[in-house]
């Protein structure tokens, strides 16, 4: 399916856009924007895909985290996706945490989410080979990050498709889905009661059996007010030492889940994918 631009703008000698385009996993328009930085004009260039987290759409990390500067700099094309599908027909939970602005990145298995809600096959495979094709992107140099739900979707995908993606970082993931509210919730939605089926969408699970080629960087803010609740940066920390993962967890102490956190670290994370994708 062909991208249609929605909006463009210039940004840091680049270009910012806005794109939709139908999507044939969700059976849905879906928007995705994009930052194509100077270097785009001479060629094709690495790539990193940011996943956004609960209530977000491709627009928020868009506008607030800042990220375009450093991909200037670093010659990085920037991609982020809606975090669900929408539209008329497409099934909603008055709640936050579940439905539409909440795809939790899994392939949906349960009526009524199964016909539209496959964020995971969108985002492995659908969304790769879309900008490959129509984008400027450098073949095998792809990344991917994200923050809170986001972050869950990337670490479940870095360890599940290593072949598509050559980097992997996040901020305040959602580690141990399986066993805090948030994930439990919409995996007993969209993937049924039985957390068996759940154990391919958990990051500390699929540590088991997965590593990254890579190192895996993940900031956590302290002051986090979802740290032990939602989050369970430990469970990462232990699953990854004893799967013998690489991981770089940086604690920073005083930052909450704001995008003020994500703005303050992003160049950090922009820096750790140019040097892994430029290899």
């Amino acid at each position: 399916m062909s991208l249609t631009i929605v909006s463009e703008s210039r940004c840091f000698g680049g270009v910012q856009r806005v794109y939709s385009h139908l999507s044939r996993e969700t059976g849905t328009q879906m928007r995705l924007a994009v930052f194509l930085p100077p270097a785009a004009e001479r060629g094709p260039v690495p790539a990193l895909i940011f996943l956004s987290g609960l209530s977000c759409s491709e627009e928020n990390f868009t506008v607030k985290a800042g990220a375009q500067r450093y991909a200037a700099e670093h010659g990085l094309m920037l991609v982020a996706p809606d975090t669900s599908p929408r539209g008329e027909g497409v099934p909603d939970d008055p709640d936050y945490d579940l439905g539409q602005g909440a795809g939790f990145y899994v392939d949906a298995t349960q009526a009524p989410w199964s016909r539209h809600f496959r964020m995971y096959s969108y985002v492995a495979d659908e969304l790769p080979v879309l900008i490959g094709e129509q984008l400027p992107l450098r073949p095998g140099a792809l990344g991917i990050s994200g923050h809170s739900m986001g972050g869950h979707g990337a670490l479940v995908l870095a360890l599940r498709r290593p072949d598509r993606f050559r980097s992997v970082s996040a901020l305040a993931p959602i580690c141990q889905p399986s066993a805090v509210p948030w994930g439990t919730r919409a995996f007993t939605a969209y993937l049924g009661a039985d957390p068996s089926s759940w154990r391919d969408y958990d990051t500390c699970a699929l540590l088991a059996d997965h590593r990254f080629p890579g190192p895996v960087l993940v900031d956590q803010g302290d002051a986090d007010k979802f740290l032990s609740t939602q989050l369970r940066p430990d469970a990462l920390a232990h699953a990854c030492a004893a799967a013998g993962q690489p991981l770089q967890h940086r604690s920073q102490p005083g930052y909450d889940h704001s995008y003020f956190f994500i703005a303050t670290f992003i160049g950090d994370h922009v820096a750790h994918h140019a040097a892994a994708l430029a290899r």
